[in-house]
């Protein structure tokens, strides 16, 4: 397959939400031609002053792009697309490439990648790793899975978009990647929200705390950011405690499927679950909270131990 570059090859993109958005304004501030759809009409034309285009249709997106970029929600939002009534790769020019980096279950990849080659187009499942923020900044991570070739042709829009990128193997690969790296950071969070409770609870000031924590070689980085959020009670969604529960529920998916045993991911799970009956729209980082309210209802009645430097 031909190297993908801005000044030849259309782009269309379906799916302008938390992700979506910021990594089309890259594409566009790269040089690429890029037509958007969204089912919310506003959030594509809001790429309009970027450079962008909006289409009224996904058949009319599909079929004038060399290259359709989809970043949607969930699987059954996956599927709608390209299986559903609109299905774009009837519309899809044959040659063409899809690039899907939607957060989806293996299976969903590689049942996308078959349909795609049923109609002549090849299909990448490229995940990305970083919240929104770094997605502005162009510096997400990618795993790719799906045919070499056409994943080292689209090597430019990657660019564009990631600080890193890496091929993980054939289709399926990239959302089997991103799962195995979610899970990391949806314990981590766990965890440091059972290590902030723990601290509240035996008399540490929850501030210094928190940036204490942030400062110690144990935190992740894509956890330090969030340390410092807690500290103002800024739980705003940069990735939203939803998705991060909807990724929960594929990796333990995943997990039975093949075998794994994943007691940690379990119990965060549901931590994470009992959170997002708030209602409200949250960072997944709001599991502090919810580990602080469990810790305040648990031990009500007992008073905080004092530690040597409270004495």
């Amino acid at each position: 397959m031909n190297p993908i570059t801005p000044g030849k090859d259309k782009l269309g993109f379906i799916g302008i939400g938390y992700m979506g958005r910021p990594v089309a304004e890259r594409l566009l501030q790269a040089g690429f031609q890029l037509t958007a759809y969204d089912r919310d009409r506003s959030k594509a034309q809001g790429l309009i002053q970027y450079g962008g285009a909006v289409a009224g249709s996904i058949a009319e997106l599909s079929s004038g792009c060399d290259v359709l970029l989809t970043c949607l929600p969930n699987d059954e939002a996956v599927i709608s697309v390209f299986n559903g009534a609109d299905d774009a790769f009837a519309s899809a020019r044959s040659g063409s490439l899809c690039i899907d980096l939607s957060t989806v279950y293996p299976e969903t990849s590689r049942r996308l990648a078959r349909l795609g080659a049923a109609r002549g187009v090849n299909v990448l499942d490229v995940t990305m790793s970083g919240s929104t923020p770094v997605a502005e900044q162009g510096a997400l991570v990618l795993f790719g899975g799906g045919e070499r070739a056409s994943f080292d042709a689209a090597e430019l829009i990657f660019r564009a978009i990631a600080r890193k990128y890496f091929h993980v193997g054939p289709s399926g690969s990239g959302a089997t990647m991103k799962l195995v790296v979610n899970s990391l950071l949806g314990i981590g969070m766990q965890a440091i929200a059972e290590a902030v409770a723990l601290g509240e609870k035996a008399g540490l000031d929850r501030n210094r705390l928190l940036d204490v924590l942030s400062q110690t070689a144990v935190v992740a980085p894509a956890h330090v950011g969030k340390l410092h959020s807690a500290m103002n009670n800024d739980y705003s969604p940069q990735f939203p405690l939803r998705l991060m529960n909807k990724d929960f529920g594929l990796i333990v998916k995943l997990a039975a499927a093949v075998g794994a045993q994943m007691p940690a991911a379990q119990a965060a799970l549901q931590i994470n679950a009992a959170q997002l009956t708030s209602g409200n729209e949250q960072d997944f980082s709001a599991v502090i909270l919810q580990m602080e309210k469990q810790a305040h209802l648990d031990n009500a009645d007992k008073a905080p131990i004092r530690t040597a430097a409270g004495q």
